[in-house]
């Protein structure tokens, strides 16, 4: 049977037409399915905390245990805050006029924790890819900042904070060098009203000398390169690193050049200005990084840390200091004890290297920060030292300890108000503040919470 070519483009229209009505139609159904859900109850009380405006009148908060972390313990004390920052602490405070006093007899006040390695704002649902702008494709990344993709109404941020984390290290992931961290405070609009320090800490990911088996190279006409080995990844940490060297160089002099950001972004690196936080475990990583930065003349932290007490000689003795991403870990070989990330604090402090503890990187592990630092004092940390890990040394680390970390006039008021210790899972963190904001503590944990208490409360009712 044949088919004259009229016939056959006046079929090819008439199936050009169905596939546009097809596509219209659903891309109305689609439409019409996103402002249902946008503005759905569920959708609207997603969120569910409101951002308060800054502070617009002295606050002094009275009567309370105040834990200064830097300055001993104020019995019946008082702070004054003052324009989003602290003005005064201490028993004997003369307060301008029209201060706001509260009464906070009975309470605590520390420091707002700071999380030195997270990823809150920047992933929001593991099992969605679109939710997480984590990793940047390619292996140099130095000028991706993660403040710029931080997420003001992420869910996350409630948790966190009702946890009593009020300040994190955002922190990009993938590749040799992910970019910079960005220190936030938990309260804001948007990623600029966020922002504490845009570029807080440049970030390599040490190779690892032991990698997994792979599998075999793949089928087809392009069958899977075999990946760089160790050390073929360590010289194109040294290139880069070197090429960014030659770039400020020839800024500096003055030389016309085309800009390129990477390097640009690495400068502060460079000069020393910001640290470099490398990921590492292995002692033998850690070992190798050590040199590789001495030689650069780069000022790190190292991040992980899983076998730092098998260098903490070395630690000590060239004054690097470690950001431990989890206490709470289980055995990672055969023949270490159950406690070996348990104790891994109490055993970095009697060897006398200098720590912070963070929440695990996972945006849902940030708010379990208080318990790290908790799980440490349990396997012998003192419980000032595990509270300076999880205030005052990560700030010190991160360059925002002019800022954060500690209750002392200068500071940013960034403060918890609780009913003990934070990092004891039976003290309730009452209220909280931000830069002198009074914010808002609900959050969709709590919000699910009082929902199905008023279900059983129903239930019981009928029942009785």
């Amino acid at each position: 049977m044949t088919m004259n070519v009229t016939t056959i483009r006046g079929n090819m229209k008439n199936f050009v037409e169905m596939v546009r009505t097809i596509a219209a139609t659903m891309l109305a159904v689609s439409s019409l399915t996103w402002i249902v859900i946008l503005l759905s109850p569920t959708a609207t009380m997603g969120q569910v905390r409101m951002t308060v405006p800054p502070q617009s009148e002295p606050v002094a908060l009275s009567g309370a245990t105040i834990h200064t972390v830097t300055d001993g313990i104020i019995e019946n004390g008082i702070i004054l805050m003052e324009n989003g920052l602290i003005s005064a602490v201490g028993t004997d405070i003369t307060l301008p006029s029209g201060t706001k006093v509260i009464d906070v007899s009975g309470k605590h006040i520390y420091p707002g924790l700071i999380d030195a390695y997270s990823t809150v704002g920047i992933s929001e649902i593991g099992a969605v890819g679109v939710s997480s702008d984590v990793n940047e494709l390619g292996d140099f990344n130095p000028n991706v900042r993660a403040e710029v993709a931080v997420n003001a109404e992420s869910r996350h941020i409630g948790t966190t904070r009702a946890a009593g984390v009020l300040v994190t290290l955002t922190t990009p992931e993938g590749g040799l060098i992910s970019g910079m961290s960005s220190a936030m405070s938990l309260e804001g609009w948007d990623w600029e009203e966020m922002s504490l320090e845009s570029a807080a800490a440049l970030n390599v990911n040490w190779p690892n000398p032991n990698p997994g088996r792979r599998r075999g190279p793949g089928f087809g006409p392009n069958p899977q390169e075999p990946p760089p080995t160790y050390g073929e990844q360590i010289q194109q940490l040294d290139d880069f690193f070197a090429e960014a060297r030659a770039y400020r160089d020839a800024a500096v002099a003055g030389t016309e050049m085309r800009t390129d950001s990477r390097y640009a972004a690495m400068i502060p690196a460079l000069d020393r200005d910001i640290p470099v936080v490398i990921s590492a475990d292995g002692a033998g990583q850690i070992n190798d990084a050590i040199t590789w930065a001495q030689k650069e003349g780069l000022r790190i932290v190292i991040r992980g840390g899983a076998d730092a007490i098998h260098v903490s000689d070395r630690l000590v003795a060239e004054d690097i200091p470690v950001i431990l991403t989890s206490t709470m870990a289980a055995p990672g070989r055969d023949y270490e004890g159950y406690d070996g990330a348990y104790s891994m604090p109490a055993r970095l402090y009697r060897a006398g290297v200098r720590f912070a503890i963070s929440g695990g990187s996972g945006s849902l592990y940030s708010d379990r920060l208080p318990w790290e630092a908790g799980v440490a004092v349990a396997f012998g940390l003192p419980e000032e030292e595990a509270l300076k890990a999880v205030t005052i040394n990560a700030a010190e680390f991160m360059g925002i300890s002019d800022r954060v970390g500690s209750l002392e006039p200068g500071k940013q008021a960034t403060l918890l108000i609780t009913t003990g210790t934070p990092l004891d899972m039976t003290s309730n963190i009452e209220q909280s503040y931000i830069q002198g904001r009074e914010i808002d503590m609900n959050n969709i944990q709590y919000h699910f919470f009082q929902k199905y208490m008023e279900k059983v409360r129903q239930h019981l009712r009928l029942i009785s």
